[in-house]
This record gives structure tokens, C-alpha cells and sequence, in this order.
């Protein structure tokens, strides 16, 4: 097993960006937006890629088209062209100077700085790590995606030798699969609606430690009615108390967090002295 998530850094728990630092005038997955991540102190940026009916891939949220173009389009029944002439709204609904970045950019802009984590991948692993290899950076990428069998046939076959996450509902429905498997399986994403959930409890969290898989933990919130982390969230950490947010995942086991809130995150962990 190799992993490579401390390649660029030394934190004891490290911050992934969801979709970079957006915010304002400066659309989400985006090279800009992830360039203010890093400088908040992330080393891992999470981003969602797409194929153009070109195989072309780029870097967005598909499904996101009205919010984010201000149009009723399908972004992954455009070719390449057509894609590269769009431009991003901002939080107003007014055009930004921000295309949809080409995932060829994104990885020679990054290339050295820090960790990519690749989601949304499903419908085109093999066509994403082409570009990867093309570019020779295997080592910054992390694949992450629900274990579903299709799709772990499709990472074993195509990609190894790569850090694979899988996403744990509730409870751990596959490591003993994976772990038969040739991928290069690293840790998990716990996603958990109570504390009470499997994935949670001291004695799972040690018996994952101890095969020193990495743990990661996802503070965002994308609707208050479905709870990712038994409410300790990103809300919970700006709002109210940190420690019963960022703090109570650190607290439980947690090695990567992934917020919205990057540099408030980041300055939370170094406060607390968890990181340097």
C-alpha cells in the first residue's frame, strides 16, 4: 500500500477544500478558487469532473448548470468548444471573467503543490487516468467513490497502483472485498448520521488505525435535513463551537477533514496545536 497524502505537508490532520475557496465573485472549482485554498492552508483540494461528448474532461459540478451558468444546459452533452466559451456566474448571478477550467490545466497548474482529490469520477475513471499519466502525477492523485463492484473492477483493472478511497454509509460494507482486490486501498470516507452509526464506534475506528488506513471525516453541509457527520459540521464549528464541530471529529479519529471553511479550519487545528 502506498499513500502519498503527506507528500506536500506534515499536518497532523489535514484539510481537504471542497471545491476549492469560493466565494463572492470567485466560482467554485475553479483554478482561483482553489489557489486561495492552498493559501489558506489546505493540502487537499476536492473537485468534480465531467467528459464532453468529445472526451474532453473538465472540472465541474454537473447538475450545478442553472446555479452556476445561469442556464438550463447539460454540460455532458457539449463538446469541448462549446464548453471552453461558457463563462461562471458569481453568487449575484452576474458573468465572471472564470470559465469552466479543463482538467489538463488543472493538473499542470497544481502539478508539485498538493494533493487532488478526484470525485464524480464513475462514468469515466479510465478516461481520467489517462490525462493523469500524460501529465506523470500518480502520486498526487486520490480516487474517491462509493465501493460499488463496477466501479472497484474498473480501479483495480485501470488503476492500482493509485490511493483509493472508498465512502462508508452508516457501516463498512467492503473493506473485506477491496482488501482482496489489487487496489491500493489507503482509507475511507465515514459518513454517519448518529453517533451511534458503525463506522463511529472507538472499536471500528481502532481496528481501521491499526491496518493504518487513513480516516476521513466530512464536515460540509450540504442539506441540514441529511447529516453527514452526526451534526458536527461546518455550521456547528462557525456558528457555535468549534470543538463540537471540527474539534469533535479530530477528537474521534479523524485524519482529513473537509470543509467549506478552509483557513478558519486551518487556523483552528494550529491553535489547538494539532498542527504545525
Amino acid at each position: 500500500m502506498k499513500n502519498t497524502l503527506h507528500l506536500y505537508n506534515n499536518d497532523n490532520v489535514q484539510i481537504v477544500a471542497h471545491r476549492g475557496a469560493a466565494g463572492s465573485n470567485i466560482p467554485c472549482n475553479t483554478i482561483p478558487a482553489f489557489d486561495i485554498a492552498l493559501k489558506g492552508g489546505a493540502s487537499i483540494l476536492e473537485m468534480d469532473l465531467f467528459k464532453s461528448t468529445d472526451g474532453k474532461i473538465f472540472i465541474f459540478h454537473t447538475g450545478k448548470e442553472p446555479y452556476q451558468l445561469n442556464k438550463n444546459i447539460d454540460l455532458t452533452k457539449l463538446d469541448s468548444e462549446e464548453i471552453k466559451k461558457l463563462r461562471l456566474i458569481n453568487v449575484d448571478f452576474n458573468p465572471t471573467q472564470w470559465g469552466i477550467n479543463s482538467f489538463d490545466d488543472i493538473l499542470e497548474h497544481f502539478k508539485g503543490r498538493c494533493i487532488l482529490n478526484l470525485d464524480r469520477i464513475g462514468d469515466c475513471i479510465p478516461d481520467v487516468i489517462k490525462v493523469v499519466e500524460r501529465h506523470n502525477m500518480r502520486d498526487q492523485v486520490l480516487l474517491k467513490h462509493a465501493p460499488i463492484p463496477s466501479v472497484l473492477k474498473i480501479i483495480e483493472d485501470v488503476a492500482p497502483d493509485y490511493m483509493f478511497m472508498p465512502i462508508y454509509m452508516e457501516e463498512d460494507n467492503a473493506s473485506e472485498i477491496i482488501e482482496k482486490m489489487n487496489i491500493n486501498y489507503i482509507g475511507a470516507e465515514l459518513v454517519f448520521k448518529t453517533e451511534e452509526s458503525p463506522v463511529i464506534q472507538p472499536e471500528y475506528i481502532e481496528s481501521m488505525k491499526k491496518r493504518g488506513k487513513t480516516l476521513w471525516g466530512n464536515a460540509v453541509l450540504y442539506n441540514y435535513k441529511v447529516p453527514l457527520s452526526a451534526g458536527h459540521t461546518d455550521d456547528v464549528s462557525m456558528i457555535d463551537d468549534l470543538d463540537k464541530g471540527w474539534g469533535w471529529l479530530v477528537d474521534h479519529g479523524f485524519d482529513i477533514i473537509q470543509t467549506d471553511w478552509t483557513y478558519q479550519c486551518c487556523k483552528y487545528l494550529k491553535d489547538r496545536g494539532i498542527n504545525h
